[in-house]
């Protein structure tokens, strides 16, 4: 393994979620567009597959996916972070209460009340965190590093 190239997020509205993210990210999209090749649908397991996407450059490196299928019958998973399967993007953030309030005021939803709270305890001591979801259900995570770490 060399790193992280991607992380992908099936979305519902291709447009909610560009404009949510590149608001958040304060990036542009370097990449908005109809993914409709042959090898696309074997990739991804649905032949003949039409995915609207938009790519965007995530802080530190890597891109963040944006996925609309084409499909019939889609379903929103479940949001519960505690399942099995469940995914979480976390982002290192200067602030974690500013990051927080922006977040939120950009349509994101927080998982508990009350913004970040501080880590106490483990290899995490001293940063601030805190659990939010995009406009799909999508976890995501703000981290404050500790004081004095880089």
């Amino acid at each position: 393994m060399q790193g992280l190239h991607h992380v992908g997020l099936t979305v519902a509205d291709l447009d909610r979620s560009l404009a949510f993210w590149q608001a958040l990210l304060c990036v542009e999209a370097r990449f908005r567009g109809t993914l409709d090749r042959p090898y696309l649908g074997r990739h991804v397991g649905y032949p003949g597959v039409t995915i609207e996407a938009a790519f965007i450059d995530l802080p530190g490196g890597g891109l963040l996916e944006l996925l609309d299928y084409g499909i019939e019958d889609r379903r929103p998973n479940d949001e519960a972070t505690a399942n099995p399967g469940n995914v979480h993007l976390c982002l290192t953030v200067e602030d974690a209460d500013d990051a927080w309030q922006r977040a939120v005021a950009l349509g994101a939803r927080p998982v508990a009340e009350g913004g970040p709270v501080d880590v106490d305890a483990g290899p995490n001591r001293g940063a601030r965190v805190a659990y939010l979801r995009d406009p799909d259900g999508i976890t995501f995570e703000l981290f404050q590093l500790p004081t004095g770490t880089a």
